[in-house]
């Protein structure tokens, strides 16, 4: 487990201010917390930029009932089969469904395999979710 570091940070007073409306109006128990997020984000931000592995969920909603959408969108995963770990399918109604995939490999990668599921027709929605991978 990592120790617990405490730093101090100037700044501006009217940018903290805007810091702390921003924060609580997010539901951020403290400052540390929020300034935490946004060191990891930068950090994933760096990751995706220099083509370092990261994961990724990718969510999809469809009608399952459009013509060959299925077989569309299994032939796409197949061809994407070393980024792709897992994938979820849940029915939400009587004709939509959403399915979740997690992906592991280089950010563009997964941001390809989700261009490619988002242009299949019958597709509603699809967005793509990048996280560190360590």
């Amino acid at each position: 487990m990592s120790k617990l570091v405490r730093f101090g940070v100037s700044l501006d007073g009217k940018l903290l201010q805007r810091f702390d409306e921003n924060i609580r109006r997010k539901g951020y128990p403290t400052r540390s917390k929020a300034l935490a997020d946004l060191i990891y984000n930068s950090l994933v931000q760096r990751d995706r930029l220099e083509g370092r592995e990261v994961v990724g969920t990718i969510s999809l909603v469809y009608d399952h009932r459009k013509r060959e959408l299925m077989s569309r969108l299994t032939r796409v995963q197949h061809q994407f089969h070393h980024q792709i770990i897992s994938s979820q399918h849940v029915h939400l109604d009587r004709h939509n469904c959403l399915e979740i995939i997690i992906a592991r490999g280089k950010a563009a990668e997964i941001e390809k395999l989700n261009s490619r599921l988002r242009a299949i027709k019958g597709v509603k929605h699809a967005s793509v979710n990048i996280a560190t991978a360590g």
